[in-house]
């Protein structure tokens, strides 16, 4: 069964990454199915019915976003208010439509993995950072996974990171 990739990134014709990755993906359609949000739904009118037929549709599911602010970009937030609802993914006499799905999250984040410590600028680790996430997957009984990310892009990565981090990316996918 293919891997459903949720692109959440607000201009990926100028991403370093994130588009990077996307050209990676699009060259395994019978592996991936990628899902750009900003660009279906430019006005954040999300199909709420058709995102839940896409999900109903896959075992795999990974949000690729760039970490910003120390969170997702807003339409992704949005996006789990919206989609994943009482009586659909969670609640009393719910099929819990999400149970056993694994879920990941693929992350591109500006700032060097050195400073996402206790020790160091920001106080916390990534995994930290993204526990909410891990709590939402747990609560709609989903199967959560660790996290894949990029740590750096605001330091211009060079060409060949970029090559081993997609190539790392795609191993990540096949592992999950």
């Amino acid at each position: 069964m293919k891997t459903l990739i949720i692109v959440i990134h607000p201009d990926p014709e100028n991403s370093v990454i994130n588009k990077r990755w996307i050209e990676e993906l699009n060259k395994y359609p019978e592996k991936y199915t990628v899902h750009e949000l900003h660009s279906l739904y430019p006005d954040e009118n999300i199909d709420i019915k058709q995102e839940q037929r896409l999900l109903e549709a896959h075992n795999q599911i990974v949000f690729q976003f760039p970490f910003y602010w120390f969170n997702c970009p807003p339409l992704f937030k949005k996006w789990l208010d919206v989609v994943l609802t009482h009586g659909w993914a969670y609640g009393n006499g719910s099929p819990y439509q999400m149970t056993g799905k694994k879920i990941a999250l693929s992350i591109s984040a500006g700032i060097n993995e050195e400073d996402y410590q206790a020790s160091a600028r920001y106080k916390y680790t990534l995994k930290q950072l993204t526990a909410p996430f891990e709590i939402t997957f747990d609560y709609i009984r989903a199967d959560y996974k660790p996290l894949f990310a990029f740590y750096g892009t605001e330091h211009q990565p060079t060409t060949e990171r970029i090559e081993k981090i997609t190539l790392d990316y795609i191993s990540f996918l096949e592992a999950l």
